[in-house]
């Protein structure tokens, strides 16, 4: 089976979020193969769930919900956002401003 690349899966969330009649921007570009992806959600500018694409010992990817871990403010959240960019320079950093974000990317990774 073939992997799909970062930056492929990137690009697939973009143009169904603008389908959908959303906005999409990379705040960070990852690694185009396979950096991690961290979807920061937001609803008519309102911050919303913090989604990461991460590895299942299961086998494939599973979606987490990492936004506790960032804080609920926006000084918060950011700082987060920094300090895994630091920690992680391959990873991309996506945002999306469409009314229930983590419902979209929950079709769409069962695209990818």
């Amino acid at each position: 089976m073939t992997r799909l690349t970062s930056r492929f899966l990137i690009d697939l969330l973009m143009r169904r979020t603008e389908a959908a009649g959303g906005f999409g921007a990379i705040l960070a570009s990852g690694d185009a193969q396979s950096g991690v992806i961290l979807i920061q959600c937001r609803e008519r500018g309102a911050a919303g769930a913090l989604l990461e694409r991460r590895f299942s010992m299961a086998g494939g990817y599973v979606w987490e919900d990492v936004g506790a871990a960032a804080g609920d403010d926006e000084a918060t959240r950011t700082a987060y956002l920094e300090r895994r960019k630091k920690a992680d320079p391959d990873l991309w950093i996506v945002e999306l401003d469409i009314a229930n974000a983590p419902r979209l990317v929950a079709e769409w990774a069962e695209l990818a």
